[in-house]
Order: C-alpha cells, then structure tokens, then sequence
C-alpha cells in the first residue's frame, strides 16, 4: 500500500535517513519487503517543520516516483529539519494525482498513512457527510485516508489526539458494517502539531501493517558503535518508521498490535487504542 517515516530530534540533513540507509525509504519505494506491495511509486511527499517557528509545515508532493526523483536528492542534500514527515505512495484505487500524495496539511498539523478503508468507494458520501462543514472546503484530493484526517479533525485531533482517532475509526467501523463490510479499516497513521507525534497500528481484523519505532540513541551507540559513531542523530532523535531502514538487532522495536505511540523531546509512551463511535 504505502511506506511512511516520522522522524523527530535535533535537525538533521533530510539525505541522512531518506538515501543513505541501506533500507532507505527511497529504497523501499523500489524494494519493500514488508509492505502489501513490493514497488510503492505512485508519488511522494515530505512535509517539514522548520526549527523554532510557528508557521505551518511546508510540505512538498510529487507524482513521480521516489526513485526517480532528482529535486527529491537535491532537496534531500540541502535541507535540515527537526521534525518531519516522508511518504512513497502506493495507489489502493484513488487516482495518481498531486493532490492525493501524503502528507496532508491543515494549519500546523500534518497526517499521512498507509492502508485503506474497505470499500471506500461505497462508503465515502456517508463519511465525507460526517465531516464539519467548515472544514470540508479544505480536503483537496479523493483518498480515504484524506477523509480520514479531517474526520480526525472533526472529532478532535488538534484537542485530544488520540480519542479523536479513536472516534473516527470507530466512526469508519461503525459505517462500514451498517454497510457490510466485516473489517472496514486497517492503517498505519502518523500526525503531528510541530512538537510531538502520534502513530497508530491498528486494523479491524487485528492483523495490521508493519510498523516500528527506533531504539534511544544512546543505547543505539552502545549496541552498534561500528554505525553510530559516525552518525549525526542526536541523544533525542526518534524514527518511526514502516519498515526498519537497517538491519540491525536491537536497533528497532514492533509497535504493538491495536496501541498508538507518543513520541516527545526523545521519549515514548505505548499505549493501548481502543475505537470508540462518536456519540
């Protein structure tokens, strides 16, 4: 379907984690080994906060492939960013097109995923109606998962992150099965305001895609000093990812099946999720 990382500590060159990694995410796109799809090349897109500012994120989105990408090398090897969002693509149905390349913005909040809404073609008028109407002028492509950002916002995201996830993907569920379809989501989400990050591994059958979250850096420099000594990730930073950029033990830890994780200034919280419709 689609392969996705998060990435938060200090500012770091985008190139460190997007190429360089022999497992990168830009090798992925060609290569997955974990995805429901071996080539993810149905677009792109990074989305970056700047370091101290409170503007929103500038987000960047493609239609070609990662792989094949030259602005995406160049901007790689010239940017920084303290906290950011990279997506490759795998259409499930939606069409190619700028529009529906992840990560999606609204204001200081950025969302992308990997996975799908069953159906979605039956079901969207229902879930696109649920959406509030002054936040509807804003969706901007025709993917599910977009749909599933601004029912997010909807029920709350920017006041309680993950009860808002929570009610929408109950809300998804609760649709779905008014209309037949047994296991109505599965996904792999990441959100962020700027200063923390939310993911979420969860689908209706409990047999979600991959994800992962990285192991502290210093524990990190202790297990594998031969990579990290040469490394330029500092003490805080974090990586959760879809699939691991290297093969190394210890190096990466599963994210449970049906939890969300939190990550902030270094530090994570697991923690279990649980959908529940809205009222």
């Amino acid at each position: 379907m689609c392969r996705w990382l998060a990435y938060s500590g200090s500012p770091i060159l985008l190139d460190e984690l997007l190429f360089k990694p022999e497992h990168s995410l830009i090798e992925q796109s060609r290569s997955a080994r974990l995805g429901a799809e071996t080539t993810n090349g149905d677009g792109h897109g990074l989305g970056l906060y700047e370091d101290g500012s409170d503007v929103p994120p500038t987000v960047v989105r493609s239609i070609t492939p990662a792989w094949s990408d030259l602005n995406l090398r160049e901007l790689a090897g010239h940017f920084r960013s303290r906290l950011f969002f990279a997506h490759i693509r795998a259409s499930t149905g939606s069409a190619v097109q700028q529009t529906n390349c992840h990560p999606f913005r609204y204001g200081r909040w950025l969302w992308m995923h990997n996975g799908e809404i069953v159906d979605f073609d039956r079901l969207k008028r229902d879930l696109v109606f649920a959406v509030d109407p002054e936040l509807y002028p804003a969706i901007q492509g025709s993917t599910d998962s977009e749909v599933m950002f601004f029912l997010a916002l909807t029920f709350g995201l920017r006041e309680d992150p993950p009860a808002a996830v929570e009610r929408m993907v109950g809300f998804v569920e609760r649709t779905g099965r008014r209309n037949g379809v047994e296991h109505p989501i599965q996904m792999t989400i990441a959100t962020s305001d700027g200063e923390r990050v939310w993911s979420f591994r969860y689908s209706s059958e409990k047999r979600s895609r991959s994800l992962f979250y990285s192991t502290e850096v210093r524990s990190l420099r202790q297990l594998h000093p031969e990579i990290f000594a040469r490394e330029r990730l500092s003490d805080d930073a974090r990586l959760i990812v879809s699939e691991p950029l290297r093969d190394m033990p210890g190096a990466w830890n599963e994210v449970p099946e049906s939890t969300y994780i939190v990550i902030e200034h270094g530090m994570h919280e697991v923690n279990p999720f649980r959908p529940t419709p809205p009222a």
